[in-house]
């Protein structure tokens, strides 16, 4: 193989690392990454058949059989290097050598996405805005970002965030910014780092060059680390410090009212004759800032500095903030009417974004059909004829189904678009409107059916009618699940049973209360080996939704045998009874089916037992129109240490079963035993492959894999209606809900028909509110339950109510009412409406 010898150069539009988000093939430049849970070497030649012409691939990536595919790659250009990662670094540092403009770079523990898109849009007026698309601040999200840096653009904002040390000198490398925003410290990845101060000197190297340096100086370490450190290695970089607290710098005071907080900025020991600071003669700003909680407001003062160190004046300022809004930094899927699914996406409003949007539509396959509805795109500093052949282009690749554009600009370039199909170009799948009154009064919004709608519009389009008519109606109680979450946790068990045991998850029970169809479609994007189900209907569901993993039925019934070849499911065989029948039905309709083995290994419930193996292999051998995919068992108490004897006495009584059974038919189906505590505590049950339930979905066994797991679930709803009722008053059915003093009582939409077990009454459930704990009062009722919310200050009806989450555990819910975390998640009722997001 010959490889390209100069260092590398492009003329492509995308980096591309990822094969599934592959847009437009012969403008794209491939690079394979090989990680830990993924190798990007396995894609190359599918992607040469696709039409990408150029590749950069890592040394120990090219094993033989990734060679033998690059020399077939004739008309490819070929770099090898040492990191694909690196290598993608270097190419977007020589691009953004290209460009002498303002770069401004926000770090931070928290705060760094709103800092960028408030700014982004604070800068609108004056500059053409390119910015970090969503939370693209990591090693590979940071060269992502930086090379949509084009010559329109005269600002540039880029957020970048480390998870360990030495990483951010690399990220600044590539930025290389001007003016730098820290925006505060916190816990996050403290595990990683010595101390505080050891976390903050490597946060800091991102603005080693900077010209500018925004902070708040009431976070002491970081005022710390500037002053006795930064400025002396750092002499020609202004520093400007905020504070509540000092009396150097900006001096910074507020007040917070109902709506809006009074936010008033002087001047201290600062040259009030710099033209950078436009105090208006030293007498500093007051400004209103459209937000009341203390993290939106300390993210508006970095934006209100960088505004000021930018020359807005105090009347400039003020006007710019009105049309701050709050961010939502996510993609969120929600069920709509007709059977259709509806991704919520009004994050950004710029040609990233929207390649973001898209190739999370094309990850879907709860239905055939892909809908976007899209608004012009604003501000964007590119030339209208090529944004919109950029668009045109990406809604071709993306195989849309139906295009719905909202906006007098897309209607004048309407016929730069095409829904291509195998015979050519689809009639009625083009549709354009000049507003979206217009669209709301057309027949069209309601023939959309069984569909993923992708709805992304600029906020002036007024695009929450488009989806408060298209959402299905439910009442305010919510389950929020991130995704983002399941594939982190995906990955943390992934990485504890290494790259060559397989993994089963279980999706059963509605995926723990997740939504199975939502769930079981993130976990096939990311390569899971297997789905379990407890009933074939659930299985049916799976497929109808567009799941094509093996999926196994772990309770079939006779009146399922049908339904599970009809769908190419995978029985679980457990007894001679159900053997018997499976294997004279596949006889009957001269079928082959393959079939998984339960064993009992001590659990008890269900399975063959020791003695039943010779039955059940004279049944096996005399059926060779089964095949047996997976021989498993079931380990019942491997998350509890005063079982582990018995545990490992499963393992062993499982070993001798399906050695005995594997020798007996003359293969060796794979095996697999451990459910999520075996995975985390016996290294000896992992064995071919694993079935992972509620560790999956933020649950672990054990203390130090728990801190490892991210909260996938966050069960929400409202208050109501709030009452203050004296304290000779009870509250609630049986006047059980007995009050020691006068109190405020809120009454929130959740009771157990919901899922919000009865065992929380009186007192023995909380939830929080405005981050306050409040107790349930009285007994909860079927739709509704009431709390006690005298100690929260502000409250107001309409205020967010949560049930359970990252603040407040489903492990803590179970243990108040001797349960299990299963149970908390599973008894959530499928009325409460699922939202799925991704940040």
């Amino acid at each position: 193989m010959n490889f390209q010898t100069e260092p590398i150069v492009t003329q492509a539009q995308y980096l591309l690392n990822d094969s599934r988000q592959l847009s437009s093939p012969s403008n794209s430049i491939f690079f394979a990454i090989k990680g830990l849970h993924h190798d990007g070497h396995q894609f190359l030649d599918d992607l040469y058949r696709k039409g990408v012409r150029e590749f950069v691939v890592e040394k120990a990536g090219c094993s033989p059989a990734v060679l033998r595919d690059l020399r077939a790659m004739t008309h490819a250009k070929v770099w090898q290097v040492e990191s694909s990662i690196a290598a993608m670094q270097d190419v977007a540092r020589q691009h953004r050598n290209q460009f002498a403009i303002p770069v401004v770079a926000i770090t931070g523990s928290n705060g760094k996405t709103v800092v960028k898109e408030w700014l982004a849009q604070l800068l609108g007026n004056r500059y053409q805005v390119v910015k970090s698309p969503k939370s693209y601040n990591s090693q590979i999200g940071v060269p992502l970002s930086v090379w949509q840096m084009n010559q329109a653009h005269s600002l540039a904002i880029f957020e970048a965030g480390i998870s360990c040390p030495n990483e951010m000198d690399k990220l600044a490398y590539v930025i290389q910014p001007t003016i730098g925003i820290f925006t505060n410290i916190g816990t996050a990845h403290n595990e990683f780092f010595t101390d505080t101060t050891h976390k903050i000197r490597e946060k800091m190297k991102l603005f080693s060059e900077a010209k500018t340096l925004i902070y708040c100086a009431d976070y002491v370490e970081i005022d710390e680390y500037v002053k006795q450190t930064f400025i002396h290695e750092n002499p020609t970089c202004k520093i400007l410090p905020w504070s509540r607290v000092l009396a150097s710098g900006i001096r910074i005071d507020w007040n917070i009212g109902y709506k809006n907080t009074k936010v008033s900025l002087m001047l201290n020991d600062f040259d009030t004759e710099d033209e950078d600071l436009p105090f208006m003669g030293g007498k500093g700003m007051s400004l209103d800032v459209p937000f009341t909680d203390e993290a939106s407001i300390e993210n508006a003062i970095h934006c209100i500095v960088a505004l000021i160190h930018l020359g807005y004046n105090e009347l400039e300022i003020q006007a710019r903030l009105q049309v701050l809004r709050p961010v939502s930094m996510r993609l969120e899927l929600k069920q709509g009417i007709h059977g259709n699914f509806l991704i919520d996406d009004t994050y950004n409003n710029d040609i990233a974004g929207l390649t973001i949007a898209l190739n999370f539509l094309n990850q879907q396959k709860q239905r055939p059909q892909k809908v976007v509805i899209l608004s012009d795109l604003l501000e964007t500093g590119l030339v209208e004829r090529e944004l919109y052949q950029q668009i045109a282009q990406l809604i071709a690749e993306k195989q849309i189904d139906i295009f719905i554009g909202i906006g007098e600009v897309l209607t004048r370039n309407c016929g730069t678009f095409t829904i291509p199909s195998k015979k050519g170009v689809r009639k009625g799948a083009l549709h354009f409107f000049r507003n979206t009154q217009d669209f709301l009064e057309s027949s069209l919004i309601k023939e959309i059916k069984d569909s993923v709608l992708l709805i992304k519009g600029a906020r002036k389009f007024g695009f929450e009618q488009i989806v408060n008519r298209l959402v299905q109606k439910t009442h305010r109680t919510v389950l929020e699940i991130n995704l983002d979450a399941i594939t982190h946790n995906l990955n943390f068990y992934r990485e504890t049973i290494g790259q060559h045991t397989k993994i089963m998850v279980m999706v059963k029970a509605f995926a723990y209360g997740s939504g199975s169809a939502e769930v079981a479609n993130l976990l096939q994007f990311h390569g899971v080996d297997y789905l379990a189900v407890a009933y074939a209907d659930e299985g049916v569901t799976l497929r109808q939704n567009g799941i094509y993993l093996p999926i196994m039925v772990m309770n079939p019934s006779p009146n399922d045998f049908e339904k599970i070849m009809q769908y190419n499911l995978e029985p679980e065989i457990y007894s001679l009874r159900i053997l018997h029948a499976f294997s004279e039905y596949i006889d009957e309709q001269k079928l082959t089916a393959k079939i998984h083995l339960k064993l009992d290994t001590g659990m008890h419930r269900l399975g063959f037992e020791p003695h039943e193996i010779e039955a059940l292999l004279e049944v096996l051998t005399q059926n060779p129109n089964l095949w047996i995919s997976t021989i498993f068992s079931h380990l019942a108490a491997a998350d509890e240490a005063q079982f582990d004897d018995f545990t490992l006495l499963q393992v062993s009584r499982y070993t001798q079963m399906a050695n005995q059974i594997s020798e007996a038919i003359g293969y060796h189906p794979s095996r697999h035993l451990a459910n999520s505590a075996g995975i985390a505590r016996f290294k000896e049950a992992r064995l071919d492959m694993v079935r992972l339930g509620v560790g999956l979905y933020g649950v672990a066994a054990t203390p130090q894999d728990q801190v490892q797991l991210q909260t996938v679930g966050t069960l929400k709803t409202v208050i109501s209606q709030i009452k203050n009722i004296p304290v000779e008053e009870t509250v609630g059915y049986g006047r059980k809900g007995v009050l020691n003093r006068p109190s405020r009582i809120a009454t929130i939409a959740i009771g157990y028909a919901d899922g919000f077990d009865r065992g929380f009454s009186r007192g023995v459930g909380e939830v929080l509110v405005h981050g306050v704990r409040c107790k349930v009062v009285g007994n909860v009722c079927m739709d509704m339950t009431m709390i006690d919310v005298t100690d929260v200050p502000e409250v107001q009806e309409g205020d967010e109510v949560i049930i359970f989450g990252k603040d407040l555990s489903i492990l803590e819910l179970a243990q108040k009412i001797d349960s299990i975390p299963y149970e908390i998640l599973t008894n959530v009722s499928e009325r409460v409406k699922r939202v799925f997001y991704q940040l």
